[in-house]
């Protein structure tokens, strides 16, 4: 989850909750409660802000570098990606609109 990555990665830097609360200029309220998995969908601007305080990427954020893929990526998802990178989105663009489906997906299943 992403509240216990963050917790690592504030951990990993020496860094107590106030201070990269006070670094990201988040409430530190917010922050206890996303490390604590209580609010398990941050935006991606709180993810940016901590990113950037933790001097890391928001990808390592979201998940586990050292996680492998399930299986190789089929040749149209790969056709998919690079109609998307030729169409000119971003990384970041993609990442929020996951992020956002991801947001989509939880609303429905809480319904």
């Amino acid at each position: 989850m992403i509240g216990t990555r963050i917790k690592e990665e504030r951990l990993k830097k020496g860094f107590s909750l106030s201070e990269l609360a006070l670094r990201a200029d988040v409430a530190i309220s917010y922050l206890s409660s996303v490390e604590r998995n209580i609010q398990s969908n941050p935006s991606i601007q709180f993810l940016e802000k901590i990113a950037e305080a933790l001097d890391t990427q928001i990808h390592s954020l979201m998940g586990n570098k050292n996680e492998e893929l399930d299986g190789d990526l089929d040749e149209e998802w790969l056709q998919l990606a690079k109609e998307a990178q030729n169409s000119g989105i971003s990384k970041q663009q993609f990442v929020e609109y996951l992020e956002f489906t991801k947001w989509q997906k939880q609303k429905e299943q809480e319904k």
